[in-house]
């Protein structure tokens, strides 16, 4: 089993930081586009942040899903710490207020 992480393709930052991450990442993970997927969990919660799936079938978001994605590749733990508990926090606010003003700016052009 693997890792899947599932990611927004029509976003330009997470499609640059995706195609960085597939050519850095061992064979452990999978990069799914949600424009290119069949699945069950409503897209709007998929598209606004990103989310990993893990080969015991344990969900990650947001920030826990980046990191946890880096770890298949030779660079993960340069995000290791993006999860310590002193720049964890400030780090999941500036992610997720990044990721909700993208999404509202998608949703906005109907996208």
């Amino acid at each position: 089993m693997k890792s899947i992480l599932y990611f927004d393709g029509n976003c330009p930052l997470c499609a640059k930081e995706m195609a960085l991450l597939k050519r850095l990442k061992n064979s452990e993970l999978e990069l799914v586009d949600l424009w290119h997927a069949q699945i069950d969990i409503p897209s709007d919660d998929l598209l606004k942040v990103l989310h990993l799936q893990t080969p015991q079938g344990e969900w990650k978001k947001g920030l826990d899903a980046n990191v946890a994605a880096w770890r298949h590749t030779p660079i993960g733990f340069l995000f290791i710490p993006l999860r310590w508990p002193i720049i964890g926090p400030i780090a999941d606010k500036i992610y997720y207020r990044w990721a909700e003003n993208r999404f509202c700016k998608i949703k906005s052009k109907g996208g």
